[in-house]
């Protein structure tokens, strides 16, 4: 037994606060390109079935060279959970209080897609403060394929 070792200590990264972040900073998300079973297990999830999603001769019949991805589907590939943000402030997040999105252009089986946050504001309270970020996702082409907004509500640094 290792009376050194604290999981309490056991951190993927420094705990960070409201104070510690600065307009500008970008949290890059992991790239993944959409499979087929990528959106079979979004409909799984969501219950949508329209075959828009899933069936190519209906695509195809409506102007779309592949299967087209759900607009929440894409929404949810910029989840903050997927990058650094929630260990950084594992100590701090109250709560992720708001959301936006723009579709600008299609996903299909295929892309490749490339979300990031980056910070724009930082609304400072009383004892916690609003850190609001962008949201973009790029496909392979170098298109904005969505781009949105996200807000969290996290503690300042104890006294």
């Amino acid at each position: 037994m290792n009376q050194d070792f604290n999981p309490l200590q056991h951190n993927l990264c420094e705990a960070r606060y409201f104070e510690d972040f600065e307009v500008g900073e970008q949290f890059c998300l992991p790239s993944r390109t959409m499979g087929e079973s990528h959106f079979t297990a979004f409909q799984v999830v969501s219950g949508d079935n329209h075959p828009i999603h899933y069936d190519l001769e209906h695509c195809n019949r409506h102007g779309h060279p592949q299967l087209l991805a759900h607009g929440l589907q894409v929404v949810s590939l910029a989840a903050a959970g997927a990058g650094m943000f929630p260990h950084m402030t594992s100590d701090s997040l109250i709560a992720f209080i708001e959301q936006s999105s723009k579709f600008l252009g299609p996903v299909y089986v295929g892309d490749t897609v490339y979300p990031a946050l980056t910070i724009t504001e930082l609304r400072a309270q009383n004892t916690t403060g609003v850190i609001t970020m962008g949201v973009t996702i790029h496909n392979q082409r170098r298109e904005l394929v969505l781009e949105g907004m996200q807000k969290y509500l996290v503690k300042k640094r104890p006294a």
